[in-house]
């Protein structure tokens, strides 16, 4: 017995020991990126008529893994969809302006249970609906409780967003808070004045609270939210082209948008270039869209998150604030999600989608539980794998939004069958 003790040890030694669950999900080892799998998905987006043209960059385990292009950013001008082309990336304009917010909270400018009211005292008394009178008419009451910025943060205020069939859409359409000749604060004034959908925190509906957000970053740093962006973000963080202003002789490097219609062909939208040169700048920056970026630009701000809130040395968020934006924060009694579970097995944190379990059906995206992401209304996308070391950023200008390009483009990133680490299990 006494002899088989160091033959015993020996083999202790030599066997790797299981690694907990987490440790093994952390590795991400099984993933490989397939560089031509890439190339043909890509490919296909063109010439099934689905986009003119499609680029993609992919980054892992730090360095470089991806980058492709197929199409044209421009078909009139027969432009190829380069890395230094310009794009409309509309809503993933979202995360930057989160961030910029966040960089307040860690000052302790304000608390995520606060009212908003506090800072923002337009928003004091909030309307929400109580049914309607004999005549149809509707009938308001004060909304339950205030709007809290942590409301504000993950789509929980009740705000709309635009035009609609319930009576608050049709006040919200009517006071027309978004409208371009106005500028941060004449939107919060008329977006005050609009009833919500719903009482705060009982309901996820996507809004304009967003631009409610850099309403705050302006009144909170008492800065133009545009300038404030611009140096506690993209400057740091080398995002030398991104924003939402491009000097005139940047304009032909504009991927034109197209739309995509029943017949299944693409028609070009009216040029945003010709506006540019045509029409003087709107007073609104929003805090929800607007930024125009070259790819490199915008995976440099998705690094920064891989990074934990730095990027080549420059801290812009603590790595405990990314991962609460990174958190998914409805409470489960939160049922009403109007479309985000099509986003996938998902919750909501702090202007990101969250993944919270594996991908329930075939058709789902295919993706890592943890990961977070957001796209844009002409079909961009990116997301933050943390378990597998990658962040991703697909560029194109196809509308309506098309949602079979993301799920070809996860996939091929992933791979068809792909549910993620070991020990990531389903929930």
């Amino acid at each position: 017995m006494r002899s088989a003790l160091p033959l015993l040890a020996a083999l202790l030694l030599a066997a790797p020991l299981p690694a907990p669950a987490q440790e093994r999900a952390a590795t991400g080892t099984d993933l490989r990126i397939d560089k031509a799998r890439i190339d043909r998905a890509l490919a296909d987006m063109v010439a099934s008529g689905r986009a003119a043209g499609v680029s993609a960059l992919v980054w892992k385990d730090g360095r470089e893994a991806y980058f492709g292009g197929a199409g044209l950013a421009d078909r009139e001008a027969n432009r190829p969809m380069r890395r230094d082309t310009l794009v409309q990336i509309y809503s993933m304009t979202k995360p930057v302006t989160g961030v910029a917010l966040m960089q307040l909270w860690e000052q302790g400018r304000f608390g995520l249970d606060d009212p908003l009211s506090r800072y923002l005292p337009e928003f004091a008394t909030m309307l929400v609906q109580d049914g309607t009178d004999a005549a149809g008419r509707p009938l308001w009451r004060p909304a339950s409780r205030p709007v809290t910025i942590r409301d504000v943060l993950r789509h929980t205020a009740g705000f709309a967003y635009g035009d609609g069939p319930s009576p608050a859409e049709k006040a919200f359409a009517a006071a027309d808070p978004l409208g371009l000749d106005h500028d941060l604060a004449e939107f919060g004034r008329r977006l005050a004045h609009v009833p919500l959908l719903f009482d705060p925190g009982s309901a996820w509906r996507y809004s304009s609270a967003v631009d409610v957000q850099a309403l705050l970053v302006e009144r909170l740093s008492g800065r133009k939210f545009e300038e404030y962006v611009r140096e506690h973000v993209l400057e740091p963080l080398g995002m030398k082209q991104a924003g939402w202003t491009q000097p005139m002789e940047r304009l032909d490097r504009f991927a034109a948008t197209y739309l995509l219609g029943a017949d299944g062909k693409l028609v070009r939208e009216p040029d945003a270039v010709t506006r540019a040169r045509n029409f003087p700048r709107p007073a609104m920056t929003m805090g929800g869209a607007g930024i125009v970026a070259p790819i490199d630009d915008y995976m440099r701000f998705a690094r920064m998150l891989l990074g934990q809130g730095s990027l080549d040395g420059v801290r812009v968020l603590r790595p405990s604030t990314v991962r609460l934006m990174a958190t998914d924060q409805l409470d489960p009694r939160i049922a009403d999600r109007s479309w985000l579970p099509g986003k996938g097995n998902v919750g909501f944190g702090i202007d990101f989608a969250v993944r919270t379990g594996r991908a329930r059906t075939p058709d789902e995206n295919r993706g890592t539980v943890g990961e977070f992401f957001w796209d844009g209304a002409a079909s961009t996308l990116f997301w933050v794998d943390p378990a597998n070391r990658l962040a991703a950023v697909f560029f194109v200008q196809t509308k309506p939004f098309q949602a079979t390009l993301h799920r070809d483009f996860r996939r091929a990133v992933y791979g068809d069958a792909y549910l993620g680490p070991a020990g990531d299990e389903a929930p």
